[in-house]
């Protein structure tokens, strides 16, 4: 594959999903068959095998590469990695546990790339969620509070599925938990942002690694940083070089 072919890298997180990425990168493949890809896993730090199961994966699909964290990082951390090795000039990111569909890859292209340049984000906003009665709630209320601070026009910020111009992600300031705040801080470089319900599906193997309330003051925390941000930002002046030749 040459790689300076590539439009699209698909970054998927992960940390001890063994039984789970095979099969979805099965599911990726098959979704952007017929576009110059690649898959880039980023193992955060497993101890069950997932590394393995990659490798197994790679035997069946091209354009496949595996990069792994020597500890547990967390999924922003994981997402970074994967964004900074990407070679594709658009970025899709997808959770590891199989819970998104790659289905609607193509859905989340189509809506990045009718906006032209100026559209920086294309978002998939669950539907059908088939968490827990208190996860599906507590994420509401949670999504109701950042939308209100952030106005940042998303119903749903802690969906894996996005699509987000390569460019544009490496602009985005870094923190712990940035990937829930993406359509604020795309907005916040002056690009816009799209997007596209998507479907949930159950977890098929093994457990959440994280719940409902660990994260909830870091949360908090994040949320008012990310207003901050906003606030602070100044006007982008219009800019190009001028020519010195006489």
């Amino acid at each position: 594959m040459n790689d300076d072919a590539l439009d699209v890298t698909v970054v998927v997180p992960c940390r001890n999903e063994r039984d789970n990425i095979g099969p979805l990168i099965d599911e990726i493949a098959e979704a952007l068959l017929g576009r110059r890809r690649e898959i880039v896993v980023v193992d955060d730090g497993s101890d069950d095998g997932t590394g393995e199961a990659v490798r197994a994966a790679a035997a069946r699909h091209p354009g496949i590469r595996l990069v792994r964290h020597d500890r547990s990082a967390g999924q922003s951390a994981a997402v970074r990695t994967g964004l900074h090795a990407a070679r594709g000039a658009i970025v899709l990111t997808i959770d590891g546990d199989g819970q998104n569909d790659p289905a609607f890859m193509p859905a989340l292209l189509a809506a990045l790339e009718a906006g032209g340049s100026q559209m920086g984000l294309a978002a998939g906003q669950r539907i059908g969620r088939k968490a827990s009665f208190a996860k599906r709630h507590g994420s509401r209320l949670a999504n109701a509070v950042r939308r209100g601070l952030l106005k940042d026009s998303t119903r749903d910020t802690g969906c894996g599925l996005k699509a987000v111009r390569r460019s544009v992600f490496l602009r985005l300031p870094y923190f712990d938990g940035w990937h829930r705040f993406l359509p604020a801080l795309v907005l916040r470089e002056g690009y816009g942002i799209a997007t596209v319900d998507v479907v949930d599906r159950p977890r098929r193997h093994g457990q959440s690694k994280y719940g409902i309330f660990d994260r909830l003051w870091v949360g908090i925390a994040d949320l008012f940083g990310v207003w901050w941000l906003t606030k602070r930002l100044r006007v982008r002046p219009a800019s190009e070089e001028v020519s010195l030749d006489v």
